[in-house]
This record gives structure tokens, sequence and C-alpha cells, in this order.
């Protein structure tokens, strides 16, 4: 299993990149979002991999954390969902907008991705909305970008053993907040499926809100009404 790849971008294509490793090149497939991220040929970057194996095919998946690739995983094991679906849903909404869109039970938000229909969308949230819960605590773990610097076309490789440490990802923050709000929810006594859709409906309302602010609108949404 080929868990990751550090290399030299030597292309990109509109659904995939190739990723030069020591002269070996590596043909990684990505949303959207994920290529609009990665530098320019010629620099360094690494990316979180997951293998597609088919009796006459085998194709890499590339994802810039942990959080992203686990949601792929996951959409892929519903049926209806292939990696093409499951690229493009994660292209439209990102980890964190599919991880609240599936706790909040808005099938309409994945069906805004290409070519998912209302019926495979509303399979999307019915089946893996027990999941939310945990896999959104991986938010507290932030992935993992690489720090290299920059070098011309045609410079030798370095070694692969590349520096690699936490970087800071859009919605790194806010994605620690909601997993340590869940983490307190769950310590009060409350259902991870409750927690998770009241944390994801404050997270939505207040994006930038801290862990602190989190638990207090989630509490008053989760509070009985009347």
């Amino acid at each position: 299993m080929i868990g990751k790849i550090a290399g030299r971008v030597e292309y990109r294509a509109t659904d995939h990149v190739m990723i030069d490793v020591r002269g070996v090149g590596y043909i990684v497939y990505c949303s959207e979002r994920t290529l609009a991220g990665l530098p320019p040929a010629g620099e360094f970057t690494a990316l979180y991999t997951e293998l597609l194996v088919r009796e006459d095919n085998l194709q890499l998946f590339g994802f810039t954390t942990l959080l992203e690739k686990e949601w792929h995983r996951l959409l892929i094991s519903v049926q209806g969902i292939g990696a093409k679906a499951s690229m493009a849903i994660l292209g439209t909404l990102g980890a964190e907008a599919l991880a609240r869109a599936i706790a909040l039970g808005d099938w309409g938000a994945v069906k805004a991705a290409p070519g998912v229909g209302p019926k495979i969308a509303q399979r999307v949230v019915n089946e893996l909305k027990e999941k939310a819960p945990g896999v959104m605590a991986l938010g507290a773990s932030p992935g993992a970008t690489l720090r290299a610097g920059g070098m011309a076309p045609g410079d030798e490789a370095p070694d692969p053993v590349i520096e690699v440490q936490p970087a800071p990802q859009p919605g790194a923050a806010t994605g620690m907040a909601q997993a340590e709000a869940l983490s307190a929810l769950a310590n009060l006594g409350y259902a991870p499926s409750q927690a998770a859709s009241a944390v994801a409906e404050a997270a939505g309302a207040s994006p930038g809100a801290d862990t602190g602010a989190l638990i207090r609108a989630a509490l008053k949404l989760l509070a009985p009404k009347g």
C-alpha cells in the first residue's frame, strides 16, 4: 500500500498530477480543490494517498490531509459512489464542509457535486451520518504538508527522506475546535450523532469560532425547547 507520496511536481492536468520521486513519476488523481492548492511544476509537495486496485488498472488518489483521505475511504464505501464521484464531492465541499453537511443531514449540499443525484446524495448522508462524529474528531490532528526550498527544473532531486511537519491548512484551526467541542459534548453524555449535528450547525453559523464558543453554541442548540 502506498500511503504517501513526496517529491517534485512534474506537471498538473485537469484531474491528476505527476510527482517525480527520484526519477519515478507517479500519477496521482486529486480533486479540483487539492489540485488548486498544489505548488507549480518544479517545486516539491507531499500528498497522502489511497491506492485503488482493479483487475486492469492501478490508480493513486491524493489528499492534502488525513481527514480528506478518510472521507474518501468512507464515501467510496457507499453504493453508487466511486472514486470519481468521491473526488467530485470533496472538490465541491472540502472535507470539513462535507462533515458538517452529513452531520446535519444536508443531502442538498452533497447533491451540489457534479454527477451526484438526489438519491445518491441522500444515501451518502443516511449511511455516513453515524460515522461523521468519529471522522470529525480527526480534525484535531492537522495534516502534514511538505516544507521544501524551491528548485529549478533540471536540478537533481534531493534524498526522498524529506522533512515533513504539521503546517496550517485552510480550516485547520476550525477543524481542531470542532473536534475538541465534540469531545467535550461526548464527555457531558450527549450521543455522538446529537453532538456532531449541534457542533456542525454551530460551526456553520460561526465559521471562525473557537472551542469554547462552539461548545456554548452547541449546548444552546441541544437545550430542551420550550
